[in-house]
C-alpha cells in the first residue's frame, strides 16, 4: 500500500452474500486501483453475511493473495448488519463501503475521501445529481427517483440519492449514528442518512458514473416495501437523538 503516514486511514467494506463467482475479479480490480491511486493507508474488508456457497473459501484465498484484504464472517444475513459489524469494529479514521459488483466507477472513491478530509461527516455517491452518468433500466431509474422524492417530501433532506452503494463517513460519525439504526438490511443506508441530516451532520453528494449490474439479485419489490415501511417508521416514530457531530478535522 502506497500512502503517506499523515493521511487518514480507510477501511473499505465490501458486503457479500453468495458472491464466490464475482469476488476474485472485483477484489483484483479494487486492490490494483487502491494500490495505484489511493494515498491513504487502506484495508479492504470482505464482510460475508451468512453466505451458503463457497464465498468463505474464496475470500480466505483472496486474503492470502492480496495484501490489505481481510475477511469478516457474519452469521446472519443483511447488508446493514454487515456494515454495522464492520464499521463499529473498525479503528480506521474513515469507514466506507461499496457494492461487490463495482457498479460505481472507482475513480470517485478519492473524491469521497477528499470530502471527508475537507470537513464533511458523510460522503455519498449520487446517481441522481447533476453530472452523474448512469446506465440502468427505465424501471430502476423511475423507482429510484420516486423513492428519493418521497424521502425529500417526508423529511426535507438535502441529499439526492440515498441508496447508491458507495459511501464513506468518519469513524466517529459511524459510532454516533449506527447504534441508533434499527434496520439491518437495505433500508440501513436511508436510515443512516436521514438521521445524520436531521441531526446536523454534513453530507456531501458526489456525482458518479454508475453502470447497472444486469445480474443483480436484489428483489426490487421486496426492497421497496421494506424501504416504505422504514420511512413511515421514522416519520411517525421520530428521528432518534444521537451525539452531536464532531469536527472531522480534529
Amino acid at each position: 500500500m502506497s500512502a503517506t503516514a499523515d493521511r487518514a486511514t480507510v477501511d473499505i467494506v465490501v458486503p457479500v452474500y453468495n458472491e464466490e463467482k464475482v469476488l476474485p475479479r472485483s477484489i483484483l480490480i479494487l486492490t490494483e486501483y487502491l494500490r495505484d491511486n489511493l494515498r491513504n493507508p487502506w484495508q479492504v474488508i470482505i464482510a460475508d453475511n451468512a453466505s451458503t456457497d463457497g464465498t468463505r473459501s474464496v475470500s480466505e484465498d483472496l486474503c492470502q493473495r492480496y495484501a490489505g484484504v481481510s475477511y469478516l464472517p457474519i452469521p446472519q444475513k443483511g447488508r446493514g448488519r454487515a456494515l454495522r459489524t464492520a464499521w463499529l469494529g473498525s479503528s480506521a479514521d474513515i469507514v466506507s463501503y461499496m457494492d461487490v459488483d463495482l457498479s460505481t466507477d472507482l475513480v470517485h472513491l478519492p473524491q469521497l475521501l477528499e470530502a471527508i478530509e475537507q470537513g464533511y461527516h458523510i460522503a455519498i455517491g449520487s446517481r441522481l445529481s447533476k453530472g452523474s452518468r448512469v446506465t440502468r433500466s427505465l424501471k430502476r431509474e423511475v423507482t429510484s427517483r420516486t423513492y428519493n422524492l418521497l424521502i425529500k417530501s417526508m423529511f426535507m433532506t438535502p441529499f439526492a440519492d440515498a441508496q447508491c452503494g458507495f459511501k464513506a463517513l468518519t469513524r466517529q460519525t459511524a459510532q454516533a449514528i449506527v447504534p441508533n439504526i434499527e434496520n439491518n438490511n437495505w433500508f440501513f443506508d436511508t436510515e443512516l442518512l436521514i438521521i445524520a441530516a436531521k441531526r446536523g451532520y454534513k453530507i456531501k453528494s458526489v456525482p458518479v458514473k454508475w453502470d447497472d449490474d444486469p445480474n443483480t439479485t436484489v428483489n426490487i419489490t421486496q426492497t421497496a416495501t421494506e424501504d416504505i415501511k422504514g420511512l413511515f417508521r421514522l416519520r411517525l416514530g421520530g428521528i432518534p437523538s444521537v451525539s452531536p457531530p464532531q469536527d472531522p478535522s480534529r
